[in-house]
């Protein structure tokens, strides 16, 4: 019987559970890989597929889950071996049963940027389909980057072949690349050469099943295999907690929700699988339908810096570094008089140059709550993870601030590194399709989302696709690098011509000769350009701030036809030299 046809008699296919996990628990080699032991302990192997074959399970996964990495890093001969090995093992244990061997296709390491995902599947494809595995399950994924690409080479090469995709989502229906599992399974449920797309490990059963009613199907072939609960850490391992009989309960509740195909993942062992056997034995009675009152409609907060641009009038956002000490008087006494002196909003960066400084989220609540000025704090992706990102977004939504300014983050100073480290689970544009996310799903008032763009990069039009990439994730504007060359103005120009959102043009006033010199020299992603370095030569404090003024101005009129406001960067905390560049404006 082939696959299709045993899942079109409508009893769900049950897979086995966790081989890493349970390889550990049974050999006490928690921090050695488990494809490994393909080659070094094929008994060991053989004997945990024979395990879970005789707890009920129908479908069996080869134990190459962690292939990816020799494939990404170059050793293809140790992947052809660990998997021509796990190929055979699995073969031959599944045989007498009569169940289905799966090629597992782990996740390709998201830290080496230069690895093609697409590629590096597809290859591990070619090298099952050459042992003659015919079955593939995708899995553990945090985003569907080469998925399009593995299934057009599985379905080219073997049509009759079928495909699973399955993505990792926590508790909160994201992966750990800040994606919406929803979005995920929608996209990838449209793909024909797709055959079953469905989600698996990070979450306990409980969580998979509340996330799987919330899908609108709509006849998709559907996988769920849960984690076993989630773990406590005991001795430098991972344990699982949760009971057989309660997993198997609810692998049941799954299959009564929609899921075609189930089966188990981290922690799961023979003993869940053979309680999930028996459950799914059983008749399985409808699920009832709760009817439920709909959520009572909230209207979402005023934001008035995105509404003045949204209709099309000019704002000018400036910036004032954040203090580095528990002073604040200073910093609200600045924001007060660019308040005053008509500035739109204030923005605040989040530990600029990697060097720690008053929490720019913080600040911005205080600024909104206080001084009724509108916040525009930067987040970077250098010192949370997304557990605590989410939370802090979380936390400036109920503070009215809805509008944020996602970039990468200064990377940390190379003498804290011994005892800072950075954290970077995702990159700006992850980033913003994470914030992306909640908006549609967890938030009432969404964020404006706000890109960096850097007008004085040398390859400019890297950043111009990396700017269109941030739009296709939810960027609704930029706020880009100053304006000091004539280079920077053409490229601003063509900035405008090539993307959708809004544009801050950014004024940088130069303070003095010195100031120039430093700027060109220290400060990544600013310049100076020559013209404008002379003019200070020779110039006192004050003839150069009035030079400052004049130089603004005049910048601020050249980028007027291709912006949409202005970004005024505050140097030295001379917040009087920035109200009188807005008076002049």
């Amino acid at each position: 019987m082939d696959i299709r046809t045993c899942l079109s008699q409508g009893r769900p296919l049950l897979f086995d559970g966790a081989m890493g996990t349970y390889y550990a628990a049974l050999s006490g080699r928690a921090q050695e890989r488990c494809d490994l032991a393909n080659l070094d302990y094929p008994d060991k192997i053989a004997a945990i597929h024979r395990d879970y074959l005789e707890a009920g399970c129908m479908a069996i996964k080869t134990n190459t889950f962690t292939v990816s990495r020799d494939m990404a890093a170059g050793d293809e001969n140790q992947a052809e071996q660990s998997l021509g090995a796990a190929c055979r093992l699995a073969q031959e244990a599944a045989a007498p049963y009569g169940a289905f061997v799966f090629g597992d296709i782990g996740p390709v390491p998201q830290e080496t940027e230069e690895a093609d995902p697409g590629a590096i599947c597809c290859r591990q494809a070619e090298l099952f389909l050459g042992h003659g595995v015919t079955c593939f399950l995708a899995e553990t994924l945090p985003t569907d980057e080469g998925v399009p690409a593995l299934a057009a080479f599985i379905k080219s090469r073997c049509p009759e072949a079928f495909l699973i995709v399955s993505f990792a989502v926590g508790a909160d229906g994201f992966t750990r690349s800040g994606l919406s599992g929803r979005d995920l399974f929608r996209r990838t449920a449209e793909d024909p050469a797709v055959d079953a797309v469905g989600f698996n490990c990070v979450s306990g059963p409980h969580h998979l099943l509340q996330l799987i009613r919330t899908l609108d199907t709509g006849g998709t072939c559907l996988s769920v295999m849960p984690n076993a609960g989630y773990p406590t850490v005991l001795g430098h391992r991972a344990v699982f907690g949760g009971q057989p009989d309660y997993f198997g309960g609810q692998i049941a509740e799954l299959v009564r929700a929609g899921a075609s195909i189930v089966g188990g993942c981290c922690g799961t062992t023979p003993a869940h699988i053979a309680q999930a056997a028996a459950a799914l034995r059983e008749p399985l009675p409808a699920a009832v339908s709760v009817e439920q009152a709909p959520p009572a409609e909230r209207a979402p907060a005023p934001n008035p810096l995105w509404d003045k641009l949204a209709a099309g009038k000019r704002v000018v956002a400036v910036e004032l570094d954040p203090p580095a000490d528990d002073d604040i008087a200073p910093f609200l006494d600045g924001v007060r008089a660019l308040r005053d002196a008509g500035a739109d909003a204030v923005t605040i960066a989040d530990c600029p140059i990697g060097r720690p400084r008053a929490d720019s989220s913080l600040l911005a609540c205080k600024v909104k709550r206080e001084l009724g000025m509108e916040p525009l704090p930067h987040m970077t992706c250098r010192d949370r993870n997304l557990n605590a990102t989410k939370a802090l977004l979380l936390g400036l939504s109920m503070e009215d601030v809805h509008n944020v300014l996602l970039v990468t983050g200064d990377p940390i100073p190379t003498e804290a590194r011994d005892e800072v480290k950075s954290v970077f689970n995702f990159n700006s544009r992850k980033l913003i399709r994470y914030v992306s996310g909640l908006n549609e799903t967890a938030l009432r008032t969404p964020f404006r989302i706000y890109g960096a763009l850097n007008l004085n990069a040398r390859n400019f039009d890297i950043q111009l696709r990396l700017a269109r990439e941030k739009e296709e994730n939810g960027v609704s504007g930029f706020l880009t690098q100053p304006v000091l060359s004539q280079q920077a103005l053409d490229n601003l120009r063509l900035a405008r011509e090539t993307l959708h959102g809004k544009i801050l043009a950014g004024i940088f006033p130069v303070v003095s000769h010195r100031n120039a010199c430093f700027l060109n020299n220290e400060i990544s992603g600013m310049y100076v350009c020559d013209e404008i370095v002379a003019l200070y030569e020779g110039k006192d404090r004050a003839s150069a701030e009035d030079l400052a003024v004049r130089i603004s101005a005049e910048i601020a009129r050249q980028v007027s036809p291709w912006s949409d406001g202005l970004y005024l960067m505050t140097p030295f905390r001379r917040v009087e030299l920035m109200c009188r560049i807005i008076a002049a404006l």
